[in-house]
């Protein structure tokens, strides 16, 4: 069974890949830009005050950083 993916805001999970190596690089809008300078990694993650990423997003993203979802709840 695959574990349950917690439910974010986007500046909860912009801190999480900070804490991750991820530097913010610049921001346009509701959405901002990350980069991990050891593999080039490029994610945006769109950032609305007070609403949770919808799940499929956030699996997305997290495929995109190639962070497993235990890994997400330590950096949370």
């Amino acid at each position: 069974m695959s574990e349950k993916l917690p439910r974010v805001e986007g500046q909860e999970l912009v801190r999480a890949l900070e804490r991750a190596s991820f530097v913010q690089v610049r921001q346009k809008g509701s959405h901002v830009h990350l980069r991990r300078n050891e593999d080039r990694r490029r994610i945006t993650v769109p950032v609305h005050k007070g609403k949770t990423l919808p799940p499929g997003t956030l699996k997305g993203i997290l495929r995109d950083a190639d962070i497993e979802v235990e890994e997400l709840r330590r950096l949370l």
